[in-house]
């Protein structure tokens, strides 16, 4: 998941702003995990969240987005 600009994510700092983004927008951060941490295609995605391919890109792209957007307010 190339989230950060320039290195990988800490861990922690990841878990946190996917709570965050979670509180926000629960599906988006739910389709995050299953797709990178549940290694789920995208029509997987689909079928678990009962949402269309192309929502699930919208969503995976507007999350990916929020998150890197909060994590680069926090350096590694």
């Amino acid at each position: 998941m190339d989230l950060a600009v320039g290195s990988a994510p800490d861990s922690l700092l990841l878990d946190e702003a996917l709570c965050r983004l979670a509180e926000i927008d629960e599906r988006k951060s739910r389709a995050i995990e299953l797709k990178f941490f549940g290694g789920m295609t995208i029509e997987e995605i689909g079928k678990v969240l009962g949402i269309s391919v192309a929502t699930v890109g919208r969503e995976l792209r507007m999350g990916q987005a929020w998150l890197r957007r909060e994590l680069s307010q926090h350096p590694a």
